[in-house]
């Protein structure tokens, strides 16, 4: 930590470089507590745990950082996930196992089938129509759609590019 520069008065114990420490990477911690936790009042007290942790036991964790290994922001980001995450799991009370959870707390529900899009008949070609079901109706990938139809893979994905940029063009005409 030392070879970092301006950590040697936080890791001293100074009141101003801990500040100056909080100002500056307050705002990373909280975003990354915030993509591991959604609840606002966990993420303050989650945010507060990553520094506790930070200076306890007279920043054992945070003398750990080796800048040749990550930069410092790298390092926090994965020192306040890692927190928020283990912070998560002791929290958790209940572990019943899933075959002694009755099915009904475990059923979702149904989902409603989507409205299929009407296309203008000229905006696509018959062939970007087609490479577009196989693609996403059938779910079929690139070298499947290339075998069935005996193009190029390339050929593929170019025709699927060309269609995506008229619906993308289509539909923004639209909203307008």
């Amino acid at each position: 930590m030392a070879q970092d520069g301006g950590f040697d008065d936080l890791l001293s114990g100074n009141q101003r470089a801990w500040e100056a420490f909080v100002r500056r990477y307050a705002g990373l911690i909280v975003a990354a507590v915030r993509s591991v936790a959604s609840a606002p009042g966990d993420i303050e007290d989650f945010t507060q745990e990553v520094f506790v942790r930070l200076c306890k036991d007279n920043f054992r964790l945070l003398r750990t950082y080796d800048p040749a290994r990550a930069g410092i922001s790298t390092w926090i980001t994965i020192v306040a996930r890692s927190t928020t995450r283990d912070a998560l799991r002791r929290r958790r009370v209940d572990s019943t196992p899933i075959d002694m959870v009755p099915e009904a707390q475990l059923a979702v529900d149904p989902v409603m089938p989507v409205e299929r899009i009407k296309l203008p008949d000229a905006l696509l070609s018959p062939r970007q129509r087609e490479i577009l079901t196989m693609l996403y109706d059938r779910e079929m990938d690139v070298a499947e759609v290339a075998t069935a139809l005996g193009i190029d893979p390339q050929t593929v994905r170019s025709a699927h590019h060309k269609a995506m940029l008229k619906l993308r063009a289509h539909f923004k005409a639209e909203t307008i």
